[in-house]
């Protein structure tokens, strides 16, 4: 046995010097993870923009309902209101773990920003951040565009305007190479001749 205790000591004193050997990391006990949202393009002209989605999960990845979630738009550059017409929402999950920050209203100002995200349970709190961009045109997810944007109202314009220039040149070929017809009838009038009644 006590050819050991140096040994002992040595690990005894290892462990005092190092706290951080003698700890297992462990899993945070809350944590917000982004479910949609990052890196979408805003169609600033357009109220049906997708709304940013989050889930909130505990140690164990499991989905957490009816936590008070908060998403916070930046107060000045690029962003946008809520519906509530401030630049702070507060959403609570739902039975999946998630909660939405529907109802943003994009200011005119174009470029990147974040929203923050934070989320507080049984003395636990979690943030993250979901970057975006307010963008003149089409938004970058399927029915948030408003309308047909330039870049695809300007491919239509190409694509007819090609289609007609080959309709063109093929009645200009067809009209050189085709056959000539049978010579036209050409009606002329005669001298009248006046008779006796028959």
């Amino acid at each position: 046995m006590q050819s050991n205790t140096p040994f002992s000591f040595f690990l005894i004193s290892l462990l005092v010097s190092n706290p951080s050997l003698a700890q297992q990391p462990s899993e945070p006990k809350l944590r917000i993870v982004v479910v949609s949202g990052q890196g979408t393009l805003n169609n600033i002209h357009s109220r049906s923009n997708p709304a940013p989605v989050v889930e909130v999960q505990d140690e164990n990845r499991k989905p957490l309902a009816g936590v008070p979630v908060v998403f916070f738009l930046p107060s000045q550059g690029p962003g946008g209101l809520f519906a509530n017409g401030t630049a702070t929402l507060t959403a609570n999950t739902d039975m999946q773990g998630r909660a939405a920050a529907s109802g943003i209203r994009f200011n005119p100002q174009t470029g990147s920003f974040d929203i923050r995200v934070t989320a507080s349970y049984q003395g636990e709190t979690a943030s993250a951040t979901i970057t975006e961009t307010n963008v003149i045109g089409s938004s970058s997810r399927g029915g948030g565009g408003g309308g047909i944007g330039f870049g695809t109202k300007a491919w239509i314009i190409l694509g007819i305007s090609a289609g007609a220039a080959v309709a063109a040149a093929i009645l200009a070929t067809r009209s050189k190479t085709s056959t000539p017809g049978p010579p036209p009838v050409v009606i002329t009038a005669g001298t009248p001749t006046v008779g006796p009644p028959q």
